[in-house]
């Protein structure tokens, strides 16, 4: 219960904020359940002072039909070494529900 987080210490976003921070091993695991669902993964970016106030930047289009987890860590990289100050998130878009399956801060900026 340590590695819990007090509600009060920081701000959370999205689904796993308030789990201890997830491993690489366990991020390729939920980008793998991501794809396995047929959700269509993006990747958006944002300061973190405008986090929950303000839309989040997307970074390039969806990744339509994207299979490959490599690809995904590539581009979260990518997205991260272009903006080192911002949160990175990923999303999972169903097709299906026309709306968000799955969404969670990846990298968190300064």
């Amino acid at each position: 219960m340590a590695d819990i987080q007090d509600y009060n210490s920081t701000p959370k976003y999205e689904t796993f904020s308030y789990l201890p921070a997830m491993g690489p091993e366990k991020m390729r695991r939920q980008i793998a359940y991501l794809i396995n669902q047929g959700w269509n993964p993006g990747i958006e970016h944002v300061e973190p002072e405008r986090a929950s106030t303000y839309y989040w930047y997307m970074w390039k289009l969806p990744m339509f039909g994207e299979q490959s987890v490599d690809t995904v860590i590539t581009e979260l990289e990518a997205c991260h070494r272009a903006h080192p100050g911002h949160h990175v998130r990923l999303v999972g878009y169903d097709n299906y529900s026309q709306s968000q399956g799955s969404a969670f801060v990846v990298f968190r900026g300064r």
